[in-house]
């Protein structure tokens, strides 16, 4: 089956964005480049690790030496993006994500790759190596000060969810934590 790819190689806009309410919050990359709009469901981790990696990158070729492209060391005004996702129809849920360099565009390549599901009622010995070709991915390249903003966002966006239990540091729950010692 062949892949359907989403590419985007100059969106209008790419950020990572939230459904829900903290602790029942499902996380979307959305892309956007003219009327086409495509919303891909994430987990907090994925995001989380996604804006890390893009302002490692970013940091490292700050410091290379000769580096003939301009790297902003923090979002550039301009760039900020604080409003809500568009409407959101989930195209696919992410499986593996890449991430690269283009120099020849100086641009930051994300790469996400559908979840495959496989139909564990089906016998092994029916299951063909072609059913098991991802059909669906997508691609977004996005300049450098693009990068730095979808960092900062993304950064800002995970770190929005519950707070932390300062006694074992996972999250608290509105209405109670396993951790908290009630007051007398």
């Amino acid at each position: 089956m062949p892949t359907l790819v989403h590419d985007f190689s100059w969106p209008d806009r790419v950020v990572v964005g939230t459904i829900g309410l903290p602790g029942a919050r499902t996380f979307y990359l959305q892309v956007r480049a003219g009327t086409q709009l495509v919303s891909i469901a994430l987990e907090k981790q994925q995001s989380a690790l996604l804006a890390e990696n893009i302002d490692e990158i970013l940091d490292h070729l700050m410091t290379v030496e000769g580096n003939r492209f301009s790297v902003p060391t923090s979002t550039p005004i301009e760039l900020v993006d604080n409003d809500e996702l568009e409407s959101v129809q989930e195209q696919f849920r992410a499986g593996a994500m890449s991430l690269g360099w283009d120099p020849s565009t100086a641009q930051i390549v994300i790469e996400a790759h559908a979840i495959i599901e496989i139909d564990e009622d089906e016998n092994d010995e029916s299951f063909d190596e072609d059913d098991a070709n991802e059909t669906e991915k997508l691609v977004v390249r996005i300049p450098v000060g693009t990068a730095r903003a979808f960092s900062k966002r993304t950064r800002e966006i995970v770190g929005a969810g519950r707070p932390a239990c300062p006694l074992c540091g996972y999250p608290m729950d509105a209405d109670g934590h396993i951790c908290t010692i009630p007051e007398p």
